[in-house]
């Protein structure tokens, strides 16, 4: 208990001195932005064309792949995939090698070890265009700046996922629209493999979402029964009625 208390003690003293930016955002977004995760469930946005912008989120290239995109603009990935050893990273690597990205942003990588990062990614031959290494106190500022929640990221009930992060990150950057698909707070498993893997920070992505949108962010899913489960509103394409 003391342990986690100094811990908790220090990041919000190290926050309020720096007072940390969100992840910055290189190219403008032109029309909707679609966060895509893996659950295993998921669906092109209806109306999708050239105007949206494509966020994937660790192995969901493998989704996007299947649409007929190739490289996403946008992949948010957590560090544990480029190095770890668990069933999930080594299954995130095997559907990402030799593919590439558009901007790669890597969460909770060592900033003064980008070259072992660069490394690892050449290891399973994953390509960017550029490439981001985005610190704790980024991720919560993502948090704190657009759904005005302090989080110190102390267990897993208080961290949301990177599939949130890539949604938190889309409406700081004035996303027009958020569509999010292959997200899903009630599920278990990854598009990508069979092995139902379970997953973390269902609970806290659920309040998350439902608490952003209760604020009037304009996000939406394209996933029926994400509609159904959550109260998240469903897209029926630019200008469509939603409900």
């Amino acid at each position: 208990m003391f342990l986690e208390l100094r811990k908790g003690a220090y990041r919000a003293l190290k926050y309020r001195l720096l007072r940390p930016t969100p992840p910055p955002l290189l190219r403008k977004f032109r029309g909707p932005v679609v966060v895509v995760g893996s659950a295993p469930v998921s669906h092109k946005p209806e109306g999708f064309d050239e105007t949206f912008t494509v966020i994937t989120v660790n192995g969901s290239q493998f989704v996007t792949s299947e649409w007929g995109i190739p490289d996403p603009d946008i992949t948010m990935m957590m560090f544990n995939q480029v190095e770890g050893t668990t069933r999930n990273a080594m299954e995130v690597r095997r559907v990402l090698s030799s593919r590439r990205t558009g901007s790669l942003y890597v969460f909770l990588w060592r900033k003064r070890d980008r070259q072992r990062l660069e490394r690892g990614l050449r290891a399973f031959d994953y390509g960017y265009e550029d490439l981001h290494i985005v610190d704790r106190y980024e991720r919560m500022a993502l948090l704190d700046k657009v759904a005005g929640q302090h989080s110190l990221e102390l267990d897993a009930d208080s961290k949301v996922s990177t599939g949130v992060n890539a949604v938190l990150f889309a409406l700081y950057h004035k996303a027009p629209a958020v569509v999010i698909t292959g997200i899903n707070p009630m599920s278990a498993g990854h598009a990508y493999n069979d092995a139902g893997l379970g997953r973390l920070h269902q609970q806290v992505d659920h309040s998350i979402l439902q608490r952003l949108q209760a604020q009037g962010a304009p996000i939406y899913t394209a996933d029926p029964i994400v509609a159904e489960n959550t109260g998240i509103r469903y897209w029926r394409g630019v200008g469509g009625d939603t409900q």
